[in-house]
């Protein structure tokens, strides 16, 4: 299957977020009302400004499939090095089961090899079994304990 990656657009945010909705948990936290939430648009603004946020589409057949987000943040630790941080990776439930994650995936490992990453990390909601399942077919190792705080 060959697919296609871009930077989002403006216009692709309501595919987007029906994206990030198309599972049980996106359901009780994304709002896929109309007209777009002004906290989407600010979001996108944000990630399209900022050169170490790249936003991407990833199509088949121009066709809208998958998403993902690819943050590089600089650290001191490991020698100064870069990590590229993959967040809200979906893909369309028509879609799931043909190959496209694995190929996404190989495409963020290289974009983050381009961009002279020393690693890439992830993090996945425990109530994702089968995710969990897919990163560590892909040699992630859940090395660390990951701790959130959600403000409100």
């Amino acid at each position: 299957m060959k697919l296609d990656y871009r930077n989002a657009q403006k216009n692709d945010l309501e595919t987007l977020i029906t994206l990030l909705s198309d599972d049980d948990l996106g359901r009780k936290r994304e709002d896929t009302s109309k007209p777009i939430n002004t906290s989407y648009l600010t979001a996108f603004e944000h990630i399209e400004q900022d050169p170490n946020n790249e936003l991407v589409v990833i199509e088949f057949q121009q066709q809208a499939v998958s998403m993902l987000q690819l943050t590089f943040i600089p650290y001191l630790t490991h020698t100064g090095s870069w990590r590229c941080i993959i967040e809200g990776v979906r893909i369309h439930s028509d879609f799931r089961g043909k190959g496209i994650g694995e190929q996404m995936f190989l495409w963020a490992i290289n974009r983050a090899k381009q961009r002279q990453c020393h690693l890439v990390q992830l993090t996945s909601d425990k109530q994702r079994p089968d995710a969990i399942r897919f990163y560590e077919k892909l040699s992630f190792i859940a090395s660390h304990e990951g701790f959130k705080l959600v403000l409100k």
